[in-house]
């Protein structure tokens, strides 16, 4: 963003020098030298005045804005997902008692009970183009579970609490409003509390697989590993994270290949100590072999207990370690963010960039366990140099505690909801009550600052696309665009207690951009396999000179 200030500024300066005694205001009598020294001082003046005012617009710009879009959704956003449908899915638990919003299904006729299910909503549907909820029909308990996009874009939700320990769900998007969660019968084989893992589908007489690492990382009385990060490498095994250590693992094999290195400094980074980690975006310059872990955030040693046991609030990590895992010799790489943090989101932006929003500064992940909401979200820019990589943006006035979330939007807008330190909705007499509106995060890059070098994409062909074959994207932009101009493919997260499932972002290969009756065409190269990028669906986004235009959906086929 720098560069293009710059250039505005100097173009800002151009236009404020002619030497014209209504803008200079020059005294009369004066002798030619003394004109031009006038002349001279003024017009430096003048830059300078010019280049501190868009200097100062930029940073009004950099720091983002916040627009309030949900007063009451009805529904915490415990977890929240984006589908291909432009929908958001978001739910809480069941057992959290009434909500503020009733199911308008069959079963309940907007009753609170029809005697054998609760018919308070747990679940809503939120369209963003209309900018509106729709209440959705969940049974069994989702509290603190898991989610995935299988490859047709079908939710696959798993585990929970009490009557939810061992529950499949599936939702699967539409573009009306016929769709609902649907309730497996066939449950899984272990709850999803245990040291262990297993897959969906299943292979005949396949159970579930013991992990030592989980219990290897377990704390006494903290727990501390709960809600591992796992991230896929671009070989095919599993990076999992817990605590302060983690493991390459082959899932197929149920071997670990790998433990690196502990994650320097004291505290742990797992809930309920929750920071979040990321996996940076895979490059085609290297075939999307370099991987790259970066977590950030977490809680002091015994933050959990302490909260709880003592009302003590410790303050939480600052520090942000990143280690490329694909190295044959991987060091953690260590970091300060601008200010302590706990449970924080960490989330991708279309222009590569890191987002660290939502959580606290002091204590930990529990029911009202933290204390001093972090309010201002923080920027990170993976490939900058370490000075300058952080800045701090304009903060919001909603407190995002304990069971908050985020999602990027296909617009560059971040969807931002939840915070309920609460067991049930409590709305009084509590430090942190239970939060239903939901809000906007809203990006520098979508300020109309940009816009004379936003993209538009006009086209995608084909939309389903096979593996190492090339697609074709048309494109508009006001100004030619220039060299500086990268396409990226991004996989959405479900997210739920600051864990960013399955986000991925890659930037592809490209053809030189041609100019064709007015707009641009480029060849895309599909990843190679869908190891790299696994089958399923993807927010394209072009991004001219670190300006993202609106992303499309494309879906990659095995």
């Amino acid at each position: 963003m720098s560069s293009y200030i710059e250039k505005k500024a100097h173009f800002c300066t151009k236009l404020t020098t002619p030497s014209i005694s209504s803008v200079y205001g020059i005294p009369d009598n004066l002798s030619s030298k003394e004109m031009r020294e006038f002349i001279t001082s003024r017009r430096l003046m003048m830059q300078v005045f010019w280049v501190c005012f868009i200097v100062g617009r930029g940073e009004e710009i950099q720091e983002g804005r916040w627009e309030l879009l949900v007063e009451n959704a009805g529904v915490s956003a415990m977890h929240m997902t984006l589908t291909h449908t432009d929908k958001v899915v978001i739910f809480d638990q069941t057992l959290a008692g009434p909500s503020k919003m009733l199911r308008a299904d069959i079963s309940c006729n907007n009753q609170t009970t029809n005697g054998t299910e609760d018919c308070w909503a747990h679940s809503i549907e939120y369209d963003i183009a209309a900018n509106s909820v729709r209440p959705l029909r969940l049974l069994t308990d989702t509290f603190c579970s898991s989610g995935a996009f299988d490859s047709t874009g079908r939710l696959v939700q798993t585990g929970g609490w009490n009557n939810g320990y061992r529950v499949t769900r599936y939702f699967t998007p539409c573009s009306d409003s016929s769709c609902d969660w649907v309730e497996s019968s066939t449950l899984l084989f272990s709850r999803r509390w245990s040291f262990n893992y297993e897959f969906l589908p299943k292979r005949p007489g396949e159970g579930s697989f013991r992990l030592p690492f989980l219990i290897q990382t377990h704390d006494t009385n903290e727990e501390n590993n709960l809600y591992p990060f796992l991230h896929l490498s671009s070989d095919g095994n599993l990076f999992i994270f817990a605590n302060r250590n983690s493991i390459l693992l082959d899932y197929n094999q149920n071997r670990v290949l790998r433990t690196f290195p502990t994650i320097p400094g004291a505290g742990s980074r797992s809930y309920p100590s929750s920071g979040s980690s990321v996996m940076l975006p895979l490059d085609n310059a290297n075939n999307f072999q370099r991987v790259e872990i970066m977590i950030c955030g977490g809680a002091a040693d015994r933050a959990f207990t302490r909260a709880r046991d003592d009302q003590a609030f410790l303050q939480a990590l600052q520090s942000c370690g990143r280690i490329e895992i694909t190295s044959p010799n991987p060091v953690w790489q260590m970091e300060e963010m601008p200010g302590p943090r706990v449970m924080n989101d960490m989330l991708i932006l279309p222009t590569g960039e890191i987002l660290i929003i939502n959580g606290a500064e002091q204590g930990s992940a529990g029911y009202q366990n933290a204390r001093a909401p972090a309010l201002s979200p923080f920027l990170y820019r993976p490939t900058q140099a370490m000075a300058n990589r952080f800045s701090i943006l304009g903060s919001t006035k909603i407190p995002r505690m304990y069971h908050s979330t985020a999602n990027v939007l296909p617009d560059g807008r971040v969807l931002v909801g939840g915070s309920n330190s609460n067991f049930g909705y409590n709305f009084s007499d509590v430090p942190f009550p239970t939060e239903l509106r939901i809000e906007a995060y809203i990006p520098y890059y979508l300020h109309s600052y940009y816009d004379p070098i936003r993209p538009s994409i006009l086209s995608v062909f084909p939309r389903k696309i096979n593996y190492r074959s090339k697609f074709v994207v048309r494109f508009s932009v006001q100004r030619p665009p220039g060299v500086n101009i990268r396409f990226h493919v991004y996989a959405p997260p479900f997210t739920t207690h600051s864990v960013s499932m399955n986000q991925r972002m890659l930037s592809l290969a490209a053809t030189p951009v041609a100019l064709r009756n007015s707009s641009y065409l480029v060849g895309l190269m599909a990843p190679p396999n869908p190891v790299v990028a696994p089958s399923g669906y993807y927010l394209l986004t072009v991004v001219n000179g670190g300006v993202p235009s609106r992303a499309e959906w494309i879906c990659f086929v095995n």
